[in-house]
C-alpha cells in the first residue's frame, strides 16, 4: 500500500500521468468547456462550464505559443488534457497533442480525460500520439460497464495506450463503485483513479439536493467520499492500480509544486519566493505615480528593485526597500500573490 500526501492512497504504483502531476510537472491544458454530458456533480467554474474556451493552466490561450510558454515556465514534462470533454473538439485536441509532441519530443507525456466512448475518436487520439486515456464512466453505467460502449472503447484504447477509468467517489454508491472496479479489472484496464467528490460554486445546490454535505467547514470535500475510497482500497485486493486522490492533495501538493516550479522562472529581483511558492513584494499606491518613480530614481534605488505596474496602477518594489521609505500621498503594502498567469492575490498587509 502506498500512502501519499493529504490522505491520498494507492494500492500499487501510480499511473505515469499521476506521478508527474504529483511533482507539479504537468501542464493542465483545458481545451474546451463544452460537454454533452450533464453530470450533476460537475465542478467546473461558471467561466468555463459549457463555454468553448482554452486555458493553459490559468492562462487564457490566444495562440499556440501561449501553451508552449506556459509549459516552459513550469518546466513541464507533460500535459494533462481536460475539459469539458476534449473529444467534443477532437480535431483541436488531436492537433494540440501532435503540436506538443513535435515541440517537446516523444517523451513528453500526455494524458487525457474524457466521458466520450467513441472508438473512431480513440483512433484519432492514438494517431496523434496520446500516451494515456482516462474514461469518465457515467454513474448510471457503474454497474453495467460490460456490454456498454465503454467496453469497446476500453478494449480498443488498450491496444494503443495506457487506459484507465477516473470517477468521483459518491459516498452513497459503494456497491456501484465496487462493481465498476471489478468489471474494469476483468476488462484489463491499467488503473482506476478515484477522486474525492467536491463542492464548487456551480455544483453546490445540486450536491445539496442529493443530500451531500461538506466534511468540514474548511474543506470542499463531500462527507463520506474519502472514507469510502480509502475503505475500498484497504479492504479489497485488486490486480490493477486503484488510486484515491483527495481534494486537499490537488491543492496542497499538485498545485503547490506546480507554482513552485513557475515561481523560480517568473520571480523578479524585487520579489521573494516563499516556501509555498507564492511571491512576496512591496507595493506603493500613490496619488502621483510618476513623481514617485522620479524620487526612487533620484534616491538611487536600482531599477530592477522596483517596477511600475500599469495594470494595477501601483509601484511594485522590494520589501527590504519599502520598509524605510516615507513618501507623502502613498500607501504602503506587503503583498503576496500566486506566480500564476492571473497573479491571484493571496494576502495584503498594510505597512
Amino acid at each position: 500500500m502506498i500512502y501519499l500526501e493529504k490522505d491520498s492512497i494507492s494500492n500499487k504504483e501510480l499511473p505515469e500521468g499521476c506521478k508527474l502531476c504529483r511533482e507539479g510537472s504537468k501542464l493542465v491544458l483545458f481545451v474546451t468547456g463544452l460537454c454533452n454530458f450533464r453530470c450533476f456533480y460537475c465542478p467546473l467554474s461558471s467561466a468555463k462550464k459549457n463555454k468553448d474556451v482554452i486555458y493553459a493552466d490559468e492562462r487564457p490561450v490566444i495562440n499556440e505559443m501561449d501553451i508552449i510558454e506556459e509549459a516552459i515556465l513550469i518546466d513541464s514534462k507533460g500535459a494533462g488534457i481536460t475539459g469539458g470533454d476534449p473529444l467534443n473538439v477532437i480535431e483541436r485536441t488531436a492537433h494540440y497533442i501532435k503540436f506538443l509532441k513535435e515541440y517537446f519530443g516523444d517523451n513528453y507525456h500526455i494524458h487525457l480525460y474524457t466521458a466520450t466512448a467513441d472508438i473512431n475518436k480513440v483512433k484519432i487520439l492514438s494517431e496523434a500520439g496520446l500516451d494515456e486515456i482516462r474514461f469518465h464512466v457515467p454513474v448510471s453505467l457503474w454497474k453495467k460497464l460490460k456490454g456498454s460502449k465503454y467496453e469497446n472503447a476500453i478494449k480498443l484504447s488498450k491496444e494503443y495506450m495506457k487506459t484507465g477509468i477516473e470517477v468521483p467517489v459518491l459516498p452513497d454508491k459503494k456497491d456501484e463503485l465496487l462493481k465498476l472496479i471489478k468489471d474494469s479489472e476483468e476488462l484489463g484496464v491499467d488503473f482506476i483513479n478515484l477522486n474525492e467528490l467536491e463542492f464548487s460554486e456551480t455544483n453546490y445546490e445540486s450536491l445539496r439536493i442529493h443530500k451531500y454535505r461538506p466534511k468540514s467547514y474548511i474543506s470542499s470535500g463531500v462527507f463520506g467520499s474519502q472514507s469510502l475510497a480509502r475503505k475500498i482500497i484497504t479492504e479489497n485486493e485488486f490486480s490493477i492500480t486503484v488510486h484515491y486522490c483527495s481534494a486537499a492533495f490537488k491543492d496542497a501538493v499538485q498545485l503547490r509544486n506546480r507554482i513552485k516550479r513557475r515561481a523560480k522562472n517568473v520571480a523578479k529581483k524585487y520579489e521573494i519566493i516563499t516556501k509555498d511558492g507564492t511571491l512576496l513584494f512591496g507595493s506603493l499606491e500613490c496619488e502621483d505615480i510618476e513623481s514617485v518613480v522620479e524620487i526612487l530614481n533620484d534616491m538611487g534605488v536600482p531599477g530592477d528593485l522596483f517596477e511600475y505596474d500599469d495594470a494595477k496602477h501601483r509601484i511594485n518594489i522590494a520589501p527590504w526597500v519599502i520598509e524605510d521609505l516615507e513618501l507623502k500621498g502613498c500607501k504602503k503594502y506587503l503583498i503576496e500573490e500566486y506566480p500564476t498567469y492571473d497573479r491571484l492575490e493571496v494576502e495584503r498587509t498594510p505597512i
